[in-house]
């Protein structure tokens, strides 16, 4: 058996072959806090997770209760028998973790952005077997994700598994953090044998949001999800707009709907064949047009050099963009995906313009 199939084969030891569902507070906050939370959500979650030490972005916000909270925690597993988890984001975090029998660690998106920190973390668990998680950096870069990763690897950490709670946008859109979906799937090509688990409270900032990203993640083979949760939200001492009750909880997990990551059916595959064949003929014309499309951008941009005009013409460049956003919206296609679209073919257009001009 390679290391890889036994890393996948902790996780589904700890799954059950279902998706894993860690809960908890954002925040441990008392002991009673911790203890209710945890009998309220005892039979939907195998992990039971809350925040320690809370990274906040400025200053005078509430950083958590400190180590204390461990000793709550403690008392959850012997009243409920819940594996235990936190977030680390130094080598002291990590060696108090270990002194009270905390069983899963995760290291969260501020700290996954810092090589130098991510390197400490690992180096403090060097020789150790316990289950580390690693967030997505808040910005959106695989490579950064990647990289947390491979540190932890090459500390000899087996049992390692990553976190999508969404990266930070400067845009106004209705998630706390965009969810920038492709990242995530290109690292399950990456890393399949990895389990890649949802934090739809983190993306959403919004409970009422919640049971639908969830669902999403699950559409898209995430294999668990990590759901804040909490007796009185509206009251939790950090985040409380996203965290949801255990009725709640419970509510959310039994309205999901959990697909087969495979259908053998003889019907299925040959119904799925014929589709992908035309998809895969749709592509192909598609290439042909934007080669088509591009010489003509070619063209412009000779001319543009003829003359001595600016590569970039803004009002040009407005008058597509509406004019496409409007004809996806007859066609039945999103704003967002026809805006990404044709960015990105503009922004094609512009650089092989400015090469012709450039060009000696």
């Amino acid at each position: 058996m390679t290391k890889v199939s036994e890393k996948a084969l902790w996780f589904k030891q700890l799954s059950g072959n279902k998706p894993l569902i860690i809960a908890g507070p954002c925040s441990a906050e008392t002991p009673d806090q911790v203890l209710e939370i945890a009998h309220g959500i005892k039979d939907q979650a195998t992990i039971y997770r809350a925040g320690i030490w809370k990274p906040r972005t400025r200053p005078g916000g509430f950083e958590g209760v400190g180590a204390i909270g461990l000793k709550w925690l403690q008392q959850v597993k012997t009243e409920t028998g819940m594996l235990l988890a936190t977030e680390v984001a130094t080598a002291e975090h990590v060696e108090l973790a270990l002194a009270h029998e905390i069983d899963v660690l995760w290291i969260g998106a501020r700290t996954t952005v810092n090589p130098f920190a991510v390197q400490e973390i690992a180096d403090a668990l060097k020789g150790t077997d316990k289950i580390v998680f690693i967030k997505n950096p808040v910005n959106p870069d695989l490579s950064l994700w990647i990289g947390g990763f491979e540190r932890l690897q090459n500390a000899g950490i087996d049992k390692l598994g990553f976190i999508h709670r969404g990266f930070s946008s400067y845009e106004k859109i209705k998630y706390r953090n965009k969810p920038e979906w492709q990242i995530p799937i290109d690292l399950q090509i990456r890393f399949p044998e990895i389990p890649l688990i949802n934090d739809p409270s983190h993306i959403t900032g919004n409970r009422d949001l919640i049971q639908q990203v969830a669902q999403k993640a699950l559409d898209l083979n995430f294999d668990g999800l990590m759901i804040e949760t909490h007796c009185t939200p509206d009251l939790a001492w950090s985040d409380a707009a996203q965290q949801v009750t255990p009725n709640q909880l419970q509510e959310i997990l039994s309205n999901l709907v959990l697909r087969d990551s495979l259908n053998l059916e003889d019907s299925y595959v040959h119904e799925m064949n014929m589709f992908r064949t035309k998809i895969d003929e749709i592509d192909t014309q598609i290439l042909k047009l934007l080669r088509d499309r591009m010489q003509i951008a070619d063209e412009i941009g000779l001319l543009k050099k003829a003359k001595n005009v600016a590569v970039l013409q803004p009002e040009r460049w407005q008058e597509v963009l509406i004019k496409m956003r409007r004809e996806g919206k007859e066609n039945k296609l999103g704003e967002a995906f026809i805006t990404s679209l044709f960015k990105a073919i503009h922004d094609e257009s512009i650089t092989r313009q400015d090469h012709i001009i450039n060009r000696k």
